[in-house]
């Protein structure tokens, strides 16, 4: 793994649990980690009720756009957190895995998506350990 390691938070359409995942990360982490955030099938906007979720906590992902995964993001690569998306997630073999099973913020209202966004924290957070790099904020 490189000094600064890349994670990738890959869901079906990137638009509620990758994003505030990735926007949990780079709060967290700053420069420390290269944070990607990608789709199989892409989204048309990001979730509302995830942005004001994170909102609500100070960090902002009003700016992101749902993306599809490419093979560059792949290759770029150290840590892979794919987040229900089963079969339809790549694999490349020698990359490290985690399937963090969540609930689907899709059609949740911001009083739903908050105990979502509070277990991602939980699990960035410990992402962050397990990385050695050190939590801000």
């Amino acid at each position: 793994m490189a000094d600064r390691p890349t994670v990738l938070f890959l869901c079906v359409h990137n638009a509620g649990r990758s994003q505030m995942a990735a926007g949990w990360l780079r709060h967290l982490a700053g420069d420390q980690v290269e944070v990607l955030s990608a789709g199989s099938a892409p989204g048309e906007r990001v979730n509302p009720a995830a942005v004001e979720a994170m909102a609500e906590v100070g960090i902002d992902i009003s700016a992101a756009r749902p993306e599809k995964w490419t093979d560059d993001d792949l290759d770029a690569t150290d840590v892979v957190v794919t987040m229900g998306c089963g079969d339809e997630c790549p694999y490349v073999p020698g990359k490290r895995y985690l399937d963090w099973e969540l609930d689907d913020p899709a059609g949740k209202d911001v009083a739903a998506v908050r105990p979502i966004r509070d277990e991602i924290e939980r699990r960035v957070r410990s992402l962050l350990d397990e990385l050695g790099v050190s939590a801000g904020r």
